[in-house]
């Protein structure tokens, strides 16, 4: 069932004079969230392994751009029943920040970075609420309920990322030229495990290569993208003037 969450970031992406999911026709076998103009917009809060394969058939002819939210902030509700009394709110202790666009990208390496795509993670806070779970196989759960829906009430901020170099930013410019996971992870103040899914999706998608071992540790250095060189003008001679007086 579909979210008030995805409906109303289809909605602020379409914009007033774009064709939403409705409008659109189906495209290499697929259904369109948004199309704007050349670009077609997919909006996805689950898995991006999910989509991999229609993003990447969409990629062959089109301009796309991966919508992927990530939750700041959850406000959890729980309701006496649909469309019922409130009986209360509290606020998730779960927050989500951009290193956790590295757990989805793991299974989107194949995929990104492509030069017609664009990843953009708004950064949100949600209202979610919950209805209890009185399914027979659910019985047995403590504080049963089922999610009804999640709406969106707020965005905090939004993120493109297009590049090797674009997640190369998530991570600390005062890097050592070679490094471990563990020295990652202490620089980042992340658990280990976090710095390996990292260096997994930049070796995979080019950011970063093996350099070597340090006891049982492998050791990485970043590729850092080189811009583009600037083009010389071309100097060219001036041809003289011909006299114009009559001999």
């Amino acid at each position: 069932m579909e979210t008030s969450l995805h409906r109303q970031l289809k909605a602020l992406y379409a914009g007033e004079h774009e064709a939403s999911e409705q409008e659109c026709r189906k495209l290499a076998g697929y259904r369109i969230d948004v199309v704007r103009g050349d670009e077609l917009v997919e909006i996805q809060h689950g898995s991006l392994g999910a989509i991999r394969n229609k993003v990447a058939k969409l990629l062959e002819k089109h301009q796309v751009r991966v919508v992927k939210p990530l939750i700041a902030r959850k406000t959890l509700i729980k309701m006496e029943e649909v469309g019922g009394r409130e009986i209360s709110r509290r606020l998730s202790p779960k927050q989500a920040t951009l290193l956790d666009l590295f757990h989805e990208l793991i299974y989107f390496t194949s995929v990104f970075p492509h030069p017609r795509l664009t990843v953009e993670v708004p950064l949100v806070i949600v209202e979610e609420r919950r209805i209890p779970g009185h399914g027979k196989r659910r019985r047995w759960r403590r504080n049963d309920h089922i999610v009804h829906d999640l709406s969106m009430v707020d965005v905090v901020s939004t993120h493109a990322f297009q590049t090797n170099g674009d997640l190369l930013a998530l991570l600390p410019c005062d890097l050592p030229t070679e490094f471990h996971t563990g020295e990652l992870a202490d620089a980042m103040g992340i658990q280990r495990w976090i710095a390996q899914r990292i260096t997994y999706c930049l070796r995979k998608t080019g950011g970063m290569k093996v350099t070597g071992k340090q006891g049982n540790a492998l050791q990485y250095e970043l590729i850092r993208e080189l811009p583009a060189p600037k083009k010389r003008a071309v100097a060219t001679k001036k041809r003289p003037r011909k006299n114009s007086r009559a001999s």
